[in-house]
């Protein structure tokens, strides 16, 4: 009997313990939030990248956040579909991390088409929006007082899918080396 009881626990232990066990997909629930300076809203989006599977699509007016550029960078190593709308503000921002993603092969347009292109969304795998005030950045993470809310939702993922593609057809891409291909859409 000791030995039963013995192999259960060690049963039981082990698969609580174990990293697929803890490293479980984010929450199913309909929405998630979280709040900034601290607020563990770079952690929230580096988890959620981590667990695309089939593309990520980004719309950002300030990305200088190297965690979330390396976790867009590792989802594009395994085989997901990366693919970031920047604001012409990144062509020349301090600390932008546009040539650290374009450098790694990730598709990058730049939005110049607006005055300013606001935007701070990314669309996972047709189910999971992240957006809010929270621009991709160190000083939204450590200073600002800014907000990320994750929404899993298929219509509400379309929408924002809609939206993006619209942006994407009238940007320009950018190139390796800083090469920034006015009109050359394709």
């Amino acid at each position: 009997m000791r030995k039963i009881l013995a192999c259960l626990t060690i049963l039981i232990l082990t698969l609580f313990l174990s990293p697929a066990f803890l490293q479980a997909k984010p929450s199913t629930t309909e929405e998630e939030v979280y709040f900034s300076p601290h607020g563990g809203c770079t952690a929230a989006i580096v988890d959620n990248l981590d667990w695309a599977e089939a593309y990520v699509r980004v719309q950002a007016y300030s990305f200088t956040s190297k965690p979330i550029a390396e976790a867009l960078i590792a989802a594009h190593k395994r085989g997901v579909n990366v693919k970031v709308l920047l604001d012409k503000s990144q062509l020349s921002a301090k600390g932008s991390k546009l040539d650290l993603l374009a450098e790694a092969g990730v598709s990058v347009r730049v939005d110049t088409k607006h005055a300013i292109a606001h935007n701070k969304v990314m669309i996972i795998d047709g189910v999971t929006v992240l957006t809010g005030s929270f621009n991709f950045t160190n000083a939204a993470e450590d200073k600002n007082a800014e907000n990320l809310l994750v929404i899993r939702d298929k219509k509400v993922a379309k929408k924002y899918r809609d939206n993006w593609n619209r942006h994407w057809e009238h940007s320009d891409p950018y190139g390796k080396g800083g090469n920034l291909q006015k009109g050359d859409k394709h």
